[in-house]
């Protein structure tokens, strides 16, 4: 895209790279156009995610963990490391959220049947139920964000952004 000939609908993407172009001609922008808006985005979408579970007192972090159970099916049980695989974060975190959420009641931690020295991480029925009831208030906040698109555009960007995700790794 040429940063001069700005496109009919505009957004603030397009200023940045506009007065880039003016001060930097010699470089190729192109990118900016694409990840600045992602970066933006996402931004966006952590907000979005933040009021979606602000009714249920939940954090995002919170959802992370919780899902990352949730997903694996009964008897929703994981083991720390699992966890870590799953959520990205370091064992210390790990700890802290599994201490924080066990707390609430949210999990539990259970003796791991293999290894006397280890655990596994249960969700609990209450657990479910706040990932449950938070998974469907996320789903319609980003229902109402996408609805700008329609649904063969939501598909077409679906598989741009995994063809980027995979090529990161």
């Amino acid at each position: 895209m040429n940063p001069t000939t700005l496109p009919s609908r505009t957004d603030d993407v397009d200023a940045i790279v506009t007065a880039w172009h003016r001060e930097r001609p010699d470089l190729d922008l192109a990118p900016l156009h694409v990840l600045s808006r992602v970066t933006r985005l996402a931004r966006r979408l952590d907000q979005a995610r933040r009021e979606a579970f602000a009714g249920l007192g939940l954090e995002i972090w919170e959802f992370d963990v919780l899902s990352a159970l949730r997903r694996t099916g009964a008897p929703y049980r994981l083991s720390p490391g699992q966890l870590l695989d799953a959520t990205l974060v370091t064992s210390g975190t790990m700890t802290n959220r599994v201490d924080r959420l066990s707390e609430r009641g949210l999990v539990r931690r259970l003796p791991s049947p293999r290894d006397r020295r280890g655990v596994l991480v249960e969700l609990t029925p209450a657990g479910a139920q706040c990932v449950d009831g938070a998974l469907a208030a996320l789903l319609e906040q980003e229902r109402a964000i996408l609805a700008v698109l329609s649904p063969h555009d939501q598909e077409q960007l679906a598989d741009a952004l995994r063809t980027l995700h995979t090529a990161l790794g």
